[in-house]
């Protein structure tokens, strides 16, 4: 029985640094390569995505999920003052698949974001990224995944900021 149980607790606590809130010191060497298409058509490497003066935050989300709309709004609506205070750049991948990649566009224009938005409608990149369901919000500061979180609570944002300015 105490071996179960002790299974059980390396178990969760394995889990939980994979999955939990926080994972600093993560290395990514770089960031796994693919293409990934932009909103106009065109072609991007993943590997163009990072830099090793700001921090790049990378959003997996999709126009089907309530949380990856409110968490990419709620950055969008605190970009101009998070602007004044850091720099940074934020990097929106959306999965959608290929019947829903046409919506991407739409939504994108009709709310407003102005941040990188491109298009994973195979979901190489989200593979190669362990994601598993979106929203997975990353960080990457000099090639490190610095920070990551799943899901989407309201203030969380304020935490993905706190982030992005302790890695100037």
């Amino acid at each position: 029985m105490k071996q179960l149980v002790g299974f059980y607790l390396l178990f969760f606590i394995l889990a939980s640094s994979v999955y939990g809130q926080d994972t600093t010191g993560v290395r990514s060497d770089q960031i796994p390569s693919t293409d990934l298409r932009t909103l106009e058509g065109g072609v991007i490497n993943t590997r163009d995505l990072l830099s090793d003066t700001v921090p790049v935050v990378l959003a997996f989300w999709a126009t089907w999920c309530r949380p990856c709309l409110r968490e990419l709004s709620a950055i969008h609506d605190a970009m101009p003052d998070w602007d004044e205070e850091a720099n940074f750049r934020i990097v929106a991948v959306s999965i959608d698949d290929a019947r829903t990649t046409n919506m991407v566009r739409n939504l994108v224009n009709a709310r407003g974001w102005e941040f990188e938005v491109y298009l994973d409608p195979n979901s190489d990149f989200r593979t190669l990224m362990n994601v598993a369901q979106p929203p997975h919000t990353f960080v990457f500061y000099r090639g490190e995944i610095v920070y990551q979180h799943t899901s989407y609570a309201e203030g969380d944002e304020e935490e993905l900021f706190e982030v992005i300015k302790k890695h100037q």
